[in-house]
């Protein structure tokens, strides 16, 4: 079991010191990786056409870190700790430049992120980056099998229906791809990630979530794949039990759990990040340890 912390960017603020402090107490308390989710814009629910989905999704007061240039910084001022996006919307971005941005992270970091990858909900940040919302799904799979192209040829002569390569391909290459792993509530998602995903990341250890596991795991079998390939990370927050959190979620089949932090502020986080490594007893030994 991996075990990592997730970045609250609703808390941690703007201070340049706290935000580097926070990945470099992460990797010496041992936590495995870091997550950060991803918006561009943050938006207004009222008056919408079509209206957002209802629940607690962001708004206009919501603060997002941008996960490809924090990681960057982050990679220089640490040297074991995964960097993982949870989740990036891909469709609203040019898939060309995405390969090339995270080439240029795991070359930096040194292989040490992991590409979590979604459709998105917000139809506003798709408009406003001059991309179509209403085919996000299909462009998400097709813009998967493009990254792992861009990273492993040196000349991409491709037509598909939503992208056009005329010869052209990124330099450097890199020695093996980045990892890319699902995320989402749907359950094409989930089938998206039994057939080329090399995990799924899901929002907690729920009835949902552990039914996906297995069907993951039964549609990697249909498919020709190993299930035992596909990592299973849930987002924990169960504040003064966090060893059994963990627990229950190795039990269900999780691989990777990652830790919130609950409500602090700023340097506050910091503290909070100790406090969650000592509740995670044997578990966060075998993170320190690297076993």
């Amino acid at each position: 079991m991996k075990i990592g912390v997730h970045l609250p960017e609703q808390q941690i603020g703007f201070d340049p010191g706290v935000i580097r402090e926070f990945a470099v107490r992460a990797e010496e308390l041992g936590f495995d990786f870091i997550t950060c989710v991803d918006h561009v814009l943050s938006t207004p629910h009222d008056r919408r056409k079509p209206p957002f989905p209802e629940g607690g999704f962001y708004d206009e007061n919501s603060v997002f870190h941008e996960p490809l240039t924090l990681f960057a910084y982050w990679a220089g001022v640490t040297s074991r700790i995964e960097l993982v996006a949870a989740v990036l919307v891909l469709p609203q971005r040019q898939t060309a430049l995405v390969a090339k941005q995270a080439a240029q992270l795991a070359i930096l970091s040194e292989d040490r992120f992991r590409l979590g990858v979604g459709s998105g909900w917000n139809h506003i940040e798709y408009e406003s980056l001059g991309t179509d919302y209403r085919s996000r799904g299909a462009r998400l799979e097709e813009q998967v099998n493009l990254l792992r192209r861009f990273w492993s040829e040196t000349v991409i002569d491709f037509t598909g229906d939503h992208h056009r390569i005329d010869r052209a391909g990124l330099n450097p290459l890199l020695d093996k791809p980045v990892p890319i792993w699902f995320g989402g509530f749907a359950k094409v998602q989930q089938d998206r990630c039994a057939r080329i995903g090399d995990g799924f990341l899901w929002a907690g250890n729920t009835s949902w979530s552990r039914a996906g596991i297995e069907f993951i795991r039964a549609r990697a079998v249909e498919v020709g794949r190993d299930p035992d390939a596909i990592g299973f990370q849930a987002s924990l927050d169960q504040p003064g039990d966090y060893g059994a959190a963990v627990s229950n979620w190795a039990a269900a089949g999780g691989t990777h759990a990652s830790v919130n932090l609950g409500d602090g502020r700023g340097a506050e986080l910091l503290d909070a990040m100790v406090r969650v490594r000592g509740q995670l007893g044997h578990f966060g030994e075998q993170s320190a340890t690297g076993t």
